[in-house]
């Protein structure tokens, strides 16, 4: 009677278990939709010219997809006592672990590596600014500086790489660097391409950038403090995955060496 009741107990703590496990796999398959669709932040600067974000999120989803299959078959296998999914489920499982934590390595020693890439392609843009040109980049690069309150990468200095600005006559800065009051910096839709300062008194001669009345702060310390930020929470994500996966196996084992026999009639067919 200890036996089967102690079976059942651990049946239904694996049912449970592995309903958690696909909502975590519907998570991080939001996830990976979400770096792919994301419009009004840094990330969307990253996956227009970044390839390996891009092949990140698509294998985001797709693990994301194939945990969301594998919580099923275990609540399956779980529910009906199928030893032959309840295998299947922990040798799925356990491929799907190793992967994880092979990515996860991969990602923390290229770290040095993305934030090159990042530095890249956001010095490319500010060089390639073209003003009143219709562009995603660029209004995701605008968006970011307004919001995030700073200017250019590493100081406000990298736009006068750009030869259009540089080439104006009068005080001419990007508009989204333009440094506003909290009341004025709540829109939604931050302004974009090149604005002209209000001539003062006297004649000014060449577009001085110490005149600009922009952020002098460069947007590199708060991207990269933003992405710390959102990187705790998915590495938080991600070990809370690793966990109930490690209890998932050791339960579905568990649950496998003490099922005799097996009954498929109790399988649903579709």
């Amino acid at each position: 009677m200890m036996g089967s009741a102690c079976i059942k107990v651990t049946k239904y703590f694996l049912f449970l278990f592995n309903l958690l496990f696909f909502v975590l796999g519907a998570v991080i398959l939001g996830f990976g939709v979400w770096i792919l669709a994301d419009r009004s932040s840094f990330i969307s600067v990253l996956q227009t010219s970044s390839t390996s974000l891009k092949a990140g999120a698509y294998v985001f989803i797709g693990v994301g997809g194939f945990t969301m299959l594998m919580g099923f078959l275990g609540c399956i296998g779980a529910v009906n006592e199928v030893r032959c999914l309840l295998g299947m489920y922990f040798a799925f499982l356990l491929l799907i672990l190793i992967a994880q934590v092979t990515a996860g390595v991969l990602f923390y020693f290229n770290m040095g590596k993305l934030k090159q890439e990042m530095g890249s392609i956001v010095t490319k843009l500010i060089q390639n600014y073209t003003d009143g040109h219709e562009d995603s980049l660029q209004e995701a690069w605008d968006y970011v500086q307004a919001q995030v309150q700073c200017c250019g990468w590493v100081s406000f200095y990298n736009w006068t790489e750009n030869a259009e600005l540089m080439s104006r006559i009068n005080i001419t800065y990007p508009c989204s660097c333009e440094n506003k009051s909290k009341e004025d910096n709540n829109s939604l839709l931050p302004q974009t391409g090149f604005c002209e300062a209000p001539v003062g008194n006297g004649t000014q001669s060449s577009n001085n950038p110490d005149d600009w009345p922009v952020y002098k702060e460069g947007c590199m310390e708060k991207v990269q403090a933003w992405l710390q930020e959102n990187l705790g929470i998915i590495l938080g994500v991600c070990v809370g995955i690793a966990v109930i996966e490690l209890l998932g196996m050791l339960l579905s084992i568990f649950l496998c060496r003490h099922v005799h026999s097996e009954d498929y009639s109790k399988v649903p067919k579709y």
